[in-house]
């Protein structure tokens, strides 16, 4: 009788060690075709930035020169950049435009997510009545509401103050409206799973509703920060002390008696919007996967 042999079967590779090979994208007209039009609108986006940046390294007479250069004859220098800097007080403003925008991305984040989770979760007497305001609201022009406001902050004795650069830009109608359609899609299985452990709506929000919705409020956090620094007119209109002054407003008080200066507009121009450049470039994934997920398309 044979005696049966046995052998040593070898152990299978853990599944997460096998590499899935994803199908490549065939090639279409249509895509390619696509690929050409994004690459011509970032040309021509990109020229224009191209221009600035070559001009503010020019010298006056290069840059007002009638002759289009790339490259000026006298060579790239900072003397744009210096005269700003001596001309004006930008450490100081850069950092009035850094707090002020912080403090309004905060607050808004603070004010938008709460309103939007009571909008999307709790039923309560009004509610259809707020959400049209909310989507009126949406299409006044800020320009508008320009007066009324200045009244209002003059009424709480708030005229030259950070409040008064703050508070009025706290209210953002439609990142309510984004945030709400976000949480219109997170299931409500959950909130009834932790209802049932015993959890109250506050911890609900806190420990369920936010961390699941990071992406779109990362998003909205950098749509607010860019769009309560490149602000002009309202902290323009609001402040007439020079300590308080924000980057753009205190770039348009350095003009020379002497004319337009070319080259130290573009300088000025560059220096406010660097910080807003680091930023896209730093969280340049946040912004495309929070627009990616608004929810917008199930509207």
């Amino acid at each position: 009788m044979a005696t049966p042999t046995l052998t040593r079967s070898t152990p299978a590779a853990p599944i997460t060690a096998l590499k899935i090979r994803q199908p490549r994208k065939k090639l279409t007209v249509g895509r390619v075709a696509a690929v050409v039009v994004a690459a011509l609108i970032a040309v021509l986006w990109l020229i224009p930035f191209a221009w600035a940046t070559v001009t503010a390294f020019k010298s006056e007479a290069d840059a007002s020169a009638s002759k289009v250069s790339w490259f000026p004859p006298s060579g790239f220098t900072f003397d744009a950049f210096v005269n700003v800097f001596q001309a004006g007080n930008i450490p100081l403003w850069t950092w009035n435009s850094l707090y002020t925008s912080a403090a309004i991305t905060v607050i808004t984040l603070v004010i938008s997510a709460l309103m939007a989770y009571a909008l999307s979760r709790i039923e309560f007497k009004g509610k259809k009545v707020l959400m049209i305001v909310i989507i009126a609201a949406i299409i006044v022009p800020p320009p508008v509401l320009m007066i009324p406001l200045f009244y209002q902050m003059l009424a709480f004795k708030m005229i030259d103050t950070s409040w008064a650069i703050i508070l009025p830009q706290v209210i953002h109608p439609a990142m309510v409206f984004v945030l709400k359609k976000f949480f219109d899609q997170i299931p409500h299985e959950l909130e009834e799973a932790a209802v049932m452990d015993g959890a109250s709506r506050l911890r609900i929000f806190l420990q369920i509703i936010l961390p699941l919705s990071r992406p779109i409020l990362a998003a909205v956090a950098i749509f607010v920060f860019i769009g309560a620094w490149n602000n002009f007119l309202w902290p323009f209109i609001s402040t007439n002390d020079d300590s308080l002054l924000t980057l753009p407003v205190g770039l348009q008080t350095i003009k020379s008696a002497y004319g337009v200066q070319y080259a130290q507009n573009m300088a000025s121009a560059l220096l406010a919007a660097l910080p807003l450049i680091v930023v896209f470039l730093f969280f340049q994934r946040q912004i495309i996967k929070g627009v990616a997920t608004t929810g917008l398309a199930g509207t």
